[in-house]
């Protein structure tokens, strides 16, 4: 027999069952429903499915069949008009037969046949061989799976073993063992350089956080509507599922499963790592599945990767965010946040909503080789037993989840340090910088300075060698008369200098002493060129009208004497062309021009 797909819908008075049988004989098929029970049959398909609520034969119920999609729709009225059907769209529990309610073992021994006749009893050997008894150790193992129901399966998987998850010999390694080394492990792997890179950097991160997965709408929606009709059962399903993902329903074998307390708690707080560890997957890639989707979500979820079981929910929380941080391409807190709140939406949406997530998970990892194993292991358990969970219990887990803070101090990394102490490097470096740039500034200042100092250089001593060809063309004239006062300035650059003293000085001199000798003044004076020029032209004229006078030696001696007590900085020699303008004949240190026609008027004398 062949089981077809199916689909159920609801509305206040009936419950319609859409079946899709192709190639079967319209006229022949049957169709049985009383109470939760439900019986399809058209050959070859059989459908048996045990509804969540009852429903009642009245005169009301209708079928049709449509030829061209090979549809029947089938019409059953509620008992109880305007009651809700929950989980309808949990196909591999509407599969389920109904299951006993009786906590008696499935094989127990009737008094009927206890009761066996001494006649019918055969004679007891007591002739037989015995076997002295030996008391055995069975070899230890350590469960896990999901609910910690299985054991002994990685012995006989040694060579996908390390492809898988990352314990060694988890049979053999108890669940304290497996988190100790699970812990040194991640702080092995933690590295600070990554995390600071995606700390500072986080361009990439940001267009991350901003994705919206499917499930933000769904909840916006629900929180919409339900603050509109404050009614849940009169809202409509916010969570549809593909007919690929009701063939994987329909493909699971439904069981049960006996469960302790323990056991469920280790069950739901692995569902949840499990959920962290796919929302994850689905921000960093957009939605997109690649390659490393399967490695993402096993190695995220310590539950898939080291076979973990977690005791309370902030353990969960604290291991996924150190994962987070150690293993994948972006390491970065938010992430670890966004993941979280991503979680807490999905079981605020219901069993619906897990369970598509789950049956996504279940694909991605039959699709990767050899990840098939942590199906076996975790995953079709998960599909299976979700469909079974009763509402309020995921909605209790959602708020517990809900009130759990996560916070980077409980990382265990250091995080809140790193982070300081990068944050002073990045100031200081800034600082350096900003000081390598004030100080460059200044440098080029100088620089421009000094290129604007050689500049005016290089312009006067070019118009210098202009004057100085000027000077010849007109010292030289036609009768042969040289200007009295260029003659001068022509001997004293060519003489050696003479003070009033009778000393001799030499024409390279570059600075003159101060009369107490304790400080050397230069000889070149700041003033600009004009002032030169006509305290020059003053001196000249003044020596010159001394010269003429035979006492006027005594008043040039005076003033020398009086220069060098005080002395001042000497201008630079200049000379005047024929438009009377005043240009640079020497830049070296000169002594002053009264010394000199001093010492030339007594030679004459």
């Amino acid at each position: 027999m062949i089981t077809p797909a199916f689909e159920l819908s609801q509305d206040p008075d009936f419950l319609t069952v859409k079946i899709r049988v192709p190639y079967a004989k319209a006229s022949e098929f049957d169709i049985y429903f009383e109470g939760e029970d439900f019986k399809f049959y058209a050959k070859p398909y059989f459908l048996r499915l045990t509804l969540p609520g009852r429903i009642v034969e009245d005169g009301r119920e209708k079928a049709s069949y449509n030829t061209d999609e090979g549809i029947f729709t089938i019409q059953l009225p509620k008992e109880v008009p305007g009651q809700y059907f929950e989980g309808l769209d949990m196909l591999t529990s509407l599969l389920a037969p109904k299951k006993s309610r009786s906590a008696k073992p499935l094989v127990e021994e009737m008094a009927a046949s206890a009761e066996l006749s001494d006649e019918n009893e055969e004679e007891f050997d007591w002739e037989m061989e015995q076997i002295p008894y030996e008391e055995s150790t069975p070899a230890l193992q350590h469960p896990y799976g999901f609910g910690n129901l299985r054991s002994g399966v990685f012995q006989r998987l040694q060579d996908e073993l390390s492809d898988v998850i990352d314990i060694k010999d988890p049979d053999q390694t108890p669940a304290e063992e497996r988190r100790r080394k699970r812990l040194a492990a991640e702080g092995a792997k933690f590295e600070p350089d990554h995390y600071l890179a995606d700390f500072f950097e986080d361009e990439a991160i940001k267009h991350l956080l901003k994705y919206k997965p499917w499930w933000i709408d769904a909840h916006k929606k629900m929180t919409a509507l339900q603050g509109e009709s404050h009614q849940e059962h009169d809202n409509p399903p916010f969570v549809v599922f593909s007919e690929e993902e009701r063939e994987q329903m329909r493909k699971f074998t439904n069981k049960s499963y006996l469960l302790d307390k323990r056991s469920r708690q280790h069950i739901y707080l692995g569902l949840i790592d499990i959920l962290l560890a796919y929302c994850y997957e689905i921000r960093v890639n957009e939605g997109d599945k690649n390659v490393e989707s399967s490695w993402n979500i096993r190695k995220l979820s310590a539950t898939l990767c080291w076979l973990e079981s977690f005791s309370s929910i902030h353990d969960v929380l604290v291991s996924f965010g150190r994962r987070v941080l150690c293993y994948p391409l972006y390491r970065h807190f938010e992430l670890v946040t966004r993941a979280f709140s991503d979680t807490v939406m999905i079981l605020h949406l219901g069993k619906a909503a897990v369970l598509k997530c789950l049956l996504d998970i279940h694909k991605i990892f039959m699709e990767s080789d050899p990840a098939y194993i942590l199906n076996d292991l975790f995953i079709t358990d998960y599909c299976i037993w979700i469909q079974k969970v009763k509402s309020k219990k995921l909605a209790a887990l959602c708020e517990s989840l809900q009130k759990t803070t996560l916070s980077k101090s409980h990382m265990g990394l250091e995080l809140e340090e790193l982070e300081a102490a990068a944050v002073l490097v990045q100031e200081e470096e800034k600082a350096l910088k900003a000081a390598g740039t004030v100080s460059k500034q200044q440098l080029l200042c100088s620089e421009s300075e000094t290129s604007d100092s050689e500049e005016s250089s290089s312009t006067s001593s070019s118009e210098t060698e202009g004057s100085d060809s000027d000077e010849q063309e007109s010292s030289t004239s036609e009768d042969g008369e040289i200007n009295s006062s260029q003659g001068v300035l022509q001997e004293e650059r060519t003489a050696p200098l003479i003070d009033c003293n009778g000393l001799r000085q030499g024409a390279d001199t570059s600075a003159m002493e101060v009369s107490d000798g304790k400080s050397k003044v230069p000889l070149q004076s700041p003033t600009p060129p004009g002032k030169l020029v006509e305290e020059l032209e003053m001196q000249i004229r003044s020596a010159m009208r001394l010269s003429e006078q035979p006492e006027g030696l005594a008043t040039a001696g005076c003033i020398s004497q009086e220069q060098e007590e005080n002395p001042v900085p000497e201008p630079d020699r200049f000379s005047e062309d024929a438009a009377g303008k005043g240009n640079f004949l020497e830049v070296s240190p000169k002594p002053n021009p009264l010394l000199f026609l001093c010492s030339t008027n007594e030679d004459e004398d």
